[in-house]
């Protein structure tokens, strides 16, 4: 039997037992998702480990039932990789960007050297892609730590073809088993010597898919030591190149997207949508594309565990330059910088960070997306090891490897902004000993200061230590971070997160000469327009507009970006669409709270020149006999003259999101108080009170509004308290509600008892009533106001929204 016809045999081998273990490798990998689920029954920590562990074997093994079949299938149909033709340039990229980080984990330089570029060659860019996942990945299998590969495109000694090579550091092929090597199911000793796990198939898939593109693959002794593949496929001819940039004579127009994380792709898919024919490009440094950034701390967390699910669209097609390309026809150049932009000629020169090699790139219409960068403080020390920004996905990378190797102890977390606080669940779930460090008197800065208080209290009574009103002065350690010095002494700390928000990044923009608005963002009109009206900008590099004061604003979030990314390509297509401005909605997670705004804070509506008032309301998110009612606090501001709704602020276990959701639509819709609550909101005891948190909060506010009660904050009651005023703060809560939690110096009467027990208080002194939820509070002043009482008032809120210090039990 010749060798030809037994390859062919084993491939045929081969395919038969894929198809059979397919389908109950997969069924297995299903029972494992729905256990993982917890859908079976809770799971234990050492349980879920096992079956994590269990279910990447099973991933394991279905790749290699894909690679049998991707094997076989070339010879049985002849017509998967003839025909078509690829980028290869494009897909080294894409192969060094999907690698780079694993190789980077075990100290291994993963080089790209692009000689010759563009380059295309006669076989399927998936075929492509399968050929080089594969070399690089067996390169990668049997290069030890610390070693190099190199991935490029070499000079060709055929004309007529391009040839790739994939060399390494490692052990290399033995001369006798060269020729062998490609043979299905076939392993060198010296790779059974590893005792690396493999079946003797990739090198087998390469060879197969390089065959049926009319190209050939030998190995050789490379010139870093180990192994060099050397793969010679037909160069396309110039009539079947894709084209991927409009020649001088074409009439297409080209868009340029700088920036390929939220806005830029935005931009780029609603730009085909309306006119498939543009030549659309994303220039992107990083490796990364379209990656939920947001998602980040659940990534460290372990709630999202494949960093792949955070580039991933709903259906789980990774968002890479292959789909970009095959799926939105757009080209996408990531690891690639911009450096300048030709405003008088319309380029952006630009940088492959791979091989360092510059070029242009002419544009029609251009959009900067460039986003944002971490704020990095000036101090000293600041360039120590394992201090992250956790902005970005290596960042990610870096906090995660930390808690997973068990060395991250002790935390500091300097800053408490958004990112700040969300980290902290993710960090205290996995044993760390957190200190958030924070030179504001509050954390959460967009949140007044009872409310960022009330989330601060959560976190201290789930381990974590808040530090406000604290100044980093500078990091300490001799290699890696040991410790943070503040203006209040010396924490430890073996790992340190910056979480003390972002700026803009607007280098290019300024060096272009376009507008840079107050906010030092890139300014910008309602039609995400720049001071050139030819380029256009969107996302968490340009200054938006307050929706309810109209003044210049700067709030970088992802919902934003998306938003204005949309608007700026329908204006790109010739449209007449506008961004209106942002109440500057927000929400985050922090423990089981929920702590989100829209609007305007108390001391922002004063500083913006509204006579405002606020409210204070806590109480159920859903009817009390429902299982497991939670609390909602919220904070509403509301313009004394006009009764509008100016901001809510809500934090609490219960779901915040939806009444923030409401409260952004009645705030960008004008909405008064008085509207406000005669809302027809759904109600359903599981979901909701019969009179929703929302419309509660806006009936407390009318009443305020019409003078139907005086009241007071509860800022303002502890400084009456450290002031020692006379005055009684009565507590009108059950015996058993006051038992477990009151407040300094409140009397109780309960609110059931008070009619009888009038007597007990003085008739001209100064009384405030409370209750553990602020309702009979408010009852309760008007019981004492109908019996002649003259200075009551209620405290807002009640006592689950004192944000001091309260007494817990009997004690």
């Amino acid at each position: 039997m010749s060798s030809k016809s037994g390859q062919d045999d084993s491939l045929l081998f081969a395919s038969l037992i894929a198809h059979q273990l397919k389908s109950p490798v997969g069924a297995a990998g299903s029972m494992l998702k729905t256990l993982l689920g917890e859908y079976a029954g809770h799971l234990n920590p050492r349980q879920k480990d096992l079956l994590e562990r269990a279910e990447e074997r099973i991933g394991e093994a279905l790749d290699t039932v894909s690679r049998m079949l991707a094997v076989v299938r070339p010879e049985a149909t002849g017509t998967s990789v003839s025909g078509a033709v690829a980028d290869v340039a494009a897909a080294l990229r894409r192969t060094h960007a999907k690698f780079n980080q694993d190789a980077r984990t075990r100290g291994i330089s993963l080089a790209l050297d692009i000689e010759t570029e563009p380059a295309f060659a006669c076989i399927a860019e998936a075929a492509f892609d399968e050929v080089l996942n594969a070399l690089v990945n067996n390169a990668l299998k049997y290069t030890p730590d610390n070693g190099k590969i190199r991935i490029a495109i070499a000079a060709s000694r055929k004309e007529r073809f391009v040839c790739v090579t994939v060399t390494d550091s490692g052990a290399g092929v033995d001369e006798a088993q060269r020729d062998r090597i490609f043979e299905p199911f076939f392993r060198s000793p010296a790779a059974r010597e590893t005792g690396l796990s493999g079946f003797g198939l990739g090198l087998t898939l390469v060879k197969t898919l390089v065959d049926a593109a009319g190209g050939s693959v030998r190995v050789d002794r490379g010139d870093l030591g180990g192994a060099c593949f050397e793969l010679m496929l037909p160069r396309a001819a110039a009539g079947d190149l894709p084209r991927q940039e409009p020649s001088d004579g074409d009439a297409r127009m080209r868009v340029v997207i700088i920036g390929g994380v939220a806005a830029g792709p935005k931009v780029a898919s609603k730009v085909i949508r309306l006119k498939p024919e543009t030549a659309v490009t994303i220039i992107e440094k990083d490796d990364f594309l379209s990656y939920a950034g947001c998602g980040l701390p659940y990534y460290v967390a372990g709630v999202v565990r494949d960093r792949k699910e955070l580039m991933s669209t709903p259906l789980g097609c990774l968002r890479d330059p292959v789909f970009f390309q095959n799926l939105k026809n757009v080209r996408v150049l990531n690891h690639t910088e911009a450096l300048e932009i030709n405003r008088a000629g319309k380029s952006v020169r630009i940088r492959d960070l791979s091989s360092g090699r510059e070029r242009r790139v002419q544009y029609d219409k251009l959009v900067l997306a460039t986003g944002a960068r971490p704020i990095i403080p000036p101090l000293p020390g600041a360039g120590l090891k394992n201090i992250f920004a956790l902005h970005g996905v290596r960042d990610a990378e870096g906090i995660r490897s930390r808690l997973s190797e068990g060395r991250a102890r002790d935390v500091v977390i300097v800053g408490g902004g958004l990112i700040g606080v969300e980290m902290t669940e993710a960090l205290v779930t996995r044993g760390c000993r957190v200190t958030i460090v924070e030179k504001l008197d509050r954390i959460l800065g967009r949140l007044d200061w009872e409310m960022a208080k009330l989330v601060e209290q959560h976190m201290e009574t789930r381990g974590v230590r808040v530090l406000t009103g604290t100044r980093a002065e500078s990091f300490a350690g001799s290699d890696c971070v040991e410790s943070v010095v503040t203006d209040r002494g010396t924490l430890p700390a073996d790992t340190v997160i910056l979480g003390m928000g972002v700026c803009p990044e607007v280098t290019l923009a300024r060096n272009a000469g376009l507008e840079i608005g107050a906010t030092q963002a890139i300014r910008v009109d309602d039609r995400m327009l720049t001071s050139d009206p030819d380029i256009y900008a969107a996302g968490d590099c340009v200054e938006g507009a307050d929706l309810l004061t109209g003044r210049p604003c700067y709030v970088p979030l992802g919902s934003t970006a998306n938003k204005q990314g949309r608007v700026a390509a329908i204006n790109i297509c010739g449209g007449n669409e506008t961004f209106p401005g942002v109440p500057g909605s927000t929400v985050c997670k922090v423990f089981e709270y929920c702590a989100g705004r829209t609007g305007l804070t108390m001391e922002e509506a004063g500083e913006a020149g509204f006579d405002a008032v606020s409210v204070l309301a806590g109480s159920f998110d859903r009817e009390h006999f429902m299982p497991n009612p939670r609390m909602l606090m919220l904070k509403l501001v509301v313009d004394r003259k006009t009764r509008r709704l100016l901001g809510v602020q809500a934090v609490g276990t219960g779901h915040g999101d939806k009444r923030i959701d409401v409260a952004a639509t009645a705030i960008t819709a004008g909405m008064t108080v008085d509207r406000i609550a005669n809302l027809d909101l759904c109600y359903a005891p599981a979901y909701s009170l019969a009179m929703d948190n929302l419309i509660t909060a806006a009936n407390i506010a009318k009443n305020k509004l019409d003078g139907i009660f005086d009241s007071v904050t509860p800022v303002e009651v502890h400084r009456m308290m450290q002031a020692r005023e006379d005055f009684v703060l009565l507590d009108v809560s059950s015996p058993r509600e006051y038992e477990e939690v009151r407040l300094p110096g409140a009397r109780l009467i309960p609110y059931g008892a008070l009619r009888g027990r009038l007597g007990e208080l003085p008739r001209d002194g100064n009384i405030i009533t409370c209750s553990r939820l602020c309702i009979r509070g408010y009852e309760a002043a008007l019981i004492l106001q109908s019996a002649g009482f003259t200075r009551v008032r209620v405290m807002d809120g009640g006592v689950i929204m004192w944000p001091f210090e309260k007494i817990y039990g009997m004690s």
